[in-house]
């Protein structure tokens, strides 16, 4: 009986933690917007480095 009990003690736990850590994105997100147009200047270029990332391993692997 005490093992049931402490599964779900942990899947609570584990529960609350993913609501923390979700409310945690939801106030940075937030926070970005509220900064202005700086954030979605930085998540722009971040997406264009993976993009070339992409195409150079493409290439090597065309190659080969």
């Amino acid at each position: 009986m005490s093992r049931i009990t402490f599964q779900k003690r942990q899947k609570e736990m584990k529960r609350l933690e993913k609501r923390r850590e979700k409310e945690e994105r939801r106030a940075q997100r937030k926070l970005e917007k509220t900064t202005g147009s700086e954030a979605p200047a930085q998540e722009q270029s971040d997406g264009s480095e993976i993009q070339a990332e992409e195409s150079t391993v493409t290439t090597a692997s065309d190659e080969a």
